[in-house]
């Protein structure tokens, strides 16, 4: 049987419950007239920014295009890549804009559904992140089909195992799209929504002394609008790259180990088993009315845990029928990664939550005042990339072991590359507690924009303060992922490198030792890059923010009535302010990781190459954990304080908060996550460059 079929089954289901979800949300009543007024102004707003978008994006891509088919008619690259490329980045567009779509329909059924309780509300806000977590994991088992039946079509010609090699490597391309869309979506949309917070808050809280959320603020919608082109589209297109790079990297490894079509048929397998374990342990995320945030959490944490569980146990079967009982080692290896996952998002919460010690020291540094807010933060961030990165080292080591690495050297590679599998094979529930976030944050807006009871911001705050940590903890789920996907990409760069050579390429032998110039060269630059990377992306948020708050204080300064409530902001104005400087933003930043592996393989050639992929790869996984957890510290820090201790709302313990939660907002929506792409885009744009740079590289 051709258990490969398995994978549009999976795809089918997938997407089958994903439309029964957004039935079920779009039944609901949006509520009163004010409710329905402001969702629609955060729903055309968030359009308009991703119709921009898209236009200029589609521009590079056909750029691109022409650049990739002028290549392939060289010989450089296959003839499918430039058809790859524009699939991978159509559907990792399409499922960030699909969630996107549904959660600013879903924001103001979740806050008419807060008025009810705070199940309900919790049950409405879920389901839009569960469209969003499906739709990503759908898209790419559909778009992975696909490619599968069609390449398997186009070289049926050929004995099984170069046929399976041809398939392997020419879907390995296609991630390049795909990961080159999601940068712009997440630096973009993380660009648009942090400008507006930040800006929002500086004028607004600190300067104007209104509270979060006030209409009276012209920087409220463009606010609300950002949580989802930034929170839910950036973030399906960041987690769909994720999972594509996941199968396609272990796929290509596959059979390098020699595992054939059985080596490429468990990822994909794994991934369809983890299709029904998150729809099974969708129904398992409930909450009693009288919930605390530790009821929350552990609400959406059993959605986690279940989901894991079915996984656990599918895979045992998947490996032994499959590969029989001499590879069990593999099933471990997905079993490492699996677990690995779930301790990541556990330490990640402990540093970010404010139920633990972490967040609630953080909140104490407030009462001396920003200065010292800023550094605990840091502190908080920094000491919290400790236990991703010894649970990181675990996995690999235990993954390459336990597979056989110390026998055989590829499948060791093989089973790091099939434990991110395993990592990301609950990306469908996993995503959905993280989705969710934005839908009740946007919930709390509508909520203090509409004059609704206390009780229904409150209920709303509970889950938007739930948000704030599942949230981090899905950037340290999507972060951990990425550095294990990415080694896997560096070892595939490495494995193409080598067989363009057997084939007939320019001759060349690997020299990784560190004390090779080449690769010393290149470590050095890797970790320079995240940095430059990161460096780039603040400033792009400082800029635009900046903007936001001289138009803020213009309209507070001319609009008359606007403090007393009697005239209305010119929302659009900010929202435009935000779309342009983003869009203006984004090709600078993307060509930093387009152009850096091609420029430093054709000056230091492929030993260089790879130290450069290594170095980027370590730096970048543990900038990101310290940028996202120390965000994301500050966030609840200051959630923490408005709940009543340390003087609550207006103090000037708050105010220090609030500065806080202002320097970490692009840390953990812009920067940090963005980190994740860059180090895997390298290692694509590595891979799809290889016989460039192993023709033209300085050797």
């Amino acid at each position: 049987m051709d258990l490969i079929v398995f994978v549009p089954i999976g795809a089918t289901l997938a997407l089958l419950f994903a439309a029964y979800l957004t039935f079920t949300i779009f039944k609901l009543d949006e509520g009163d007239d004010a409710m329905k007024r402001i969702a629609e102004s955060i729903r055309e707003g968030a359009n308009a920014y991703l119709i921009r978008q898209y236009k200029g994006v589609s521009i590079f891509f056909l750029g691109m295009f022409i650049i990739f088919f002028i290549l392939s008619r060289m010989g450089y690259v296959s003839i499918f890549v430039p058809f790859a490329f524009i699939t991978g980045g159509f559907f990792s567009g399409l499922s960030g804009f699909l969630g996107m779509k549904v959660s600013t329909n879903s924001n103001a059924r979740t806050t008419n559904a807060a008025k009810k309780s705070l199940n309900g509300a919790l049950k409405v806000a879920f389901a839009s992140g569960s469209v969003m977590g499906l739709v990503v994991v759908g898209l790419a088992l559909l778009d992975l089909g696909i490619w599968y039946y069609i390449l398997d079509w186009y070289y049926n010609a050929l004995p099984e195992i170069e046929r399976i090699a041809q398939i392997t490597s020419n879907m390995l391309t296609f991630g390049m799209g795909a990961s080159s869309m999601a940068l712009f979506a997440r630096v973009g949309g993380g660009i648009f929504t942090k400008a507006a917070d930040v800006g929002a808050d500086l004028v607004g809280k600190i300067e104007i002394g209104i509270p979060e959320d006030d209409p009276r603020n012209p920087a409220v919608i463009a606010d609300n609008v950002g949580d989802n082109v930034g929170d839910v589209a950036g973030l399906g297109a960041d987690l769909y790259e994720s999972y594509v790079g996941s199968l396609v990297s272990s796929s290509a490894l596959a059979v390098a180990a020699g595992l054939g079509i059985k080596g490429v048929t468990i990822p994909l397998l794994v991934a369809s088993l983890g299709v029904i374990a998150s729809i099974i342990a969708t129904f398992f995320v409930k909450a009693k009315e009288d919930a605390t945030q530790k009821n929350l959490l552990r609400a959406l944490r059993r959605g986690i845990y279940v989901s894991s569980i079915i996984v656990a146990i599918g895979a045992f079967f998947i490996v032994r029928n499959v590969l029989g009982s001499n590879y069990m080692g593999v099933y471990y290896s997905i079993l490492s990664g699996l677990i690995a996952g779930v301790l990541i998002g556990f330490f990640t919460e402990y540093y970010t939550s404010d139920n633990y010690k972490p967040t609630k020291k953080l909140a104490e540094s407030t009462k001396t005042g920003a200065a010292t807010t800023i550094i605990s933060g840091l502190s908080l961030g920094m000491a919290s990339t400790a236990m991703p990165v010894i649970i990181v080292g675990i996995s690999i080591f235990v993954s390459f072991t336990l597979s056989g690495g110390q026998n055989d050297f590829s499948l060791g590679l093989y089973g790091i590359a099939i434990s991110a599998v395993g990592m990301l094979s609950t990306l469908g529930i996993t995503l959905a507690t993280d989705a969710y976030g934005p839908v009740a944050d946007n919930a709390g807006g509508i909520a203090e924009m509409s004059n609704q009871d206390p009780i229904v911001r409150k209920r709303t705050d509970a889950l938007d303060s739930l948000g704030n940590t599942t949230a981090a903890t899905g950037k340290g789920f999507a972060i951990g992922s990425a550095a294990l996907t990415a080694l896997a990409f560096i070892a595939a760069y490495k494995d193409s490198i080598e067989t363009l050579v057997k084939n007939g390429g320019r001759a060349f032998e690997f020299n990784l030792s560190v004390l090779n110039p080449q690769v010393l060269i290149g470590l050095f630059l890797g970790g320079m890059v995240t940095f430059l990377f990161a460096s780039r992306t603040m400033d792009a948020v400082g800029r635009a923010a900046g903007k936001i708050v001289v138009e803020v204080r213009r309209q507070f300064k001319e609009i008359k009535g606007l403090m007393e409530g009697t005239e209305e902001p010119d929302y659009a104005a900010c929202v435009d302010i935000c779309t342009k400087s983003s869009q203006k933003e984004l090709i600078g930043i993307a060509l930093i990781a387009i152009l850096t592996p091609i420029i430093v393989g054709l000056l230091l050639g492929p030993n260089g190459v790879a130290g450069l992929l290594v170095g980027a790869t370590v730096t970048g996984f543990v900038l990101a954990i310290m940028m996202a957890n120390s965000g994301g510290a500050w966030d609840n820090a200051k959630k923490y304080i408005e709940s009543g201790v340390l003087g609550g709302k207006g103090s000037e313990a708050h105010k220090a908060a609030v500065v806080g939660d202002t320097v970490g907002d692009p840390f953990k929506d812009t920067t940090g996550p963005s980190l994740n792409i860059l180090i895997k885009l390298m290692s694509m744009v590595s891979i799809v460059f290889a016989t460039l740079i192993l023709t033209f590289g300085i050797l």
